[in-house]
């Protein structure tokens, strides 16, 4: 790294489409083709019944709530989001999905608030309005000033890294890929000739010496590397062996924090050598208020993610707890931020990790 510390913010499923994209000042094309929703006005509607209601249309920085107030106070290096929708007004809904999600354009505005500096794109609703939709989602991004990974208009684009110059010398290089066990339809894969996501088909030790090959040919000295991949199912903890595998073969190859998202709910984490693997970052924004089901998890509760890094040294995470409430971000009380730490805690105890609640209420992976 060029400098002494480096200080990074990451975070899962940024779902600004669906019902969110509705609470916005220029709320889209509300169609669904869900089986049982065929209007994205529905979701509100929920979230106004378990929470009270929203003053629409609210301002851009709603949905983040007390969330900027904790990335202006960490004040992170580098800021890295997993933005799981389409920013498109396609009407080219794709086939075999029970879910699509879309945003307006003219609300990028919502993410813009927060300097993202790369949003990772390979997970599985990017391409929910087909490839017209994608490309339409590169180019607002593009137009907004953000960088992307993990899709593109062909298979060379879709794997580039993002890369995030540092004042101070060295970059922060992002690769951005994504699994079929998070739901992302195989063919999604960017080909020569095809616009599509990085896909992986599976988390295999020859997929991940791949993986591997590629930061090796990128990476330089004082270089920093985030795997940022989308994988697993949507509930549960349990960390697969071969995940687990995947993961420490990405750090022994060069990678310092493996950034995994899909899971609704924050997964264990794990410290591996120097490196950092956040299995499942869990869902930031989305519309899920008010559906019922899968209780146990508490999917309302959140999580921001910040690690800092020292040449030679190993990682140290922090997590801001956060509860949603109205399609807006709270921080969370303390009771809620003690039960997160004790789940992660609890756990991640397979993996050796150990997470404590501090006087703060912020949650620590304990050193090793």
């Amino acid at each position: 790294m060029g400098a002494d510390l480096l200080k990074l913010a990451l975070c899962g499923d940024v779902m600004l489409g669906r019902g969110v994209d509705q609470i916005l000042p220029h709320p889209g094309d509300p169609e669904l083709r869900e089986p049982y929703v065929g209007d994205a006005r529905s979701y509100v509607v929920l979230a106004e019944e378990a929470s009270g209601e929203i003053p629409m249309p609210v301002d851009y920085r709603w949905p983040w709530g007390e969330a900027l107030r904790v990335l202006e106070e960490a004040a992170p290096d580098a800021w890295v989001v997993n933005l799981e929708t389409g920013v498109t007004r396609s009407g080219d809904f794709a086939p075999g999905k029970a879910v699509h999600y879309r945003m307006n354009p003219e609300n990028l505005e919502s993410l813009v608030v927060t300097r993202p500096d790369v949003c990772v794109l390979a997970n599985n609703h990017v391409l929910d309005f087909g490839r017209r939709g994608l490309e339409e989602t590169l180019d607002a991004l593009a137009k907004a000033g953000l960088r992307t990974a993990g899709a593109g208009r062909d298979e060379e684009e879709a794997w580039r890294p993002a890369i995030i110059d540092l004042p101070g010398g060295g970059r922060v290089l992002v690769f951005s890929f994504g699994m079929p066990s998070s739901g992302i339809p195989p063919g999604w894969a960017a080909t020569d000739d095809r616009p599509g996501v990085a896909y992986v088909p599976q988390p295999s030790p020859r997929q991940a010496a791949a993986i591997g090959e590629r930061v090796r040919r990128t990476k330089r000295p004082g270089d920093v590397v985030i795997a940022s991949v989308h994988w697993g199912s949507n509930w549960g903890y349990d960390i697969s062996r071969d995940q687990m595998r995947f993961a420490h073969i990405l750090i022994n190859s060069g990678v310092d924090v493996v950034h995994g998202h899909s899971s609704h709910h924050p997964r264990p984490v794990e410290r591996y050598r120097n490196g950092l693997v956040l299995y499942g970052c869990g869902d930031l924004i989305d519309d899920y208020e008010g559906i019922s089901g899968y209780a146990e998890y508490r999917d309302e509760l959140r999580l921001l993610y910040f690690v800092t890094l020292r040449p030679g040294e190993p990682a140290d995470l922090r997590m801001a707890p956060l509860r949603a409430r109205r399609m807006r971000l709270e921080r969370a009380g303390h009771e809620d931020a003690a039960w997160l730490a004790a789940v992660l805690d609890r756990t991640g105890k397979r993996l050796g990790s150990r997470v404590a609640l501090g006087p703060d209420d912020m949650l620590t992976l304990r050193a090793g």
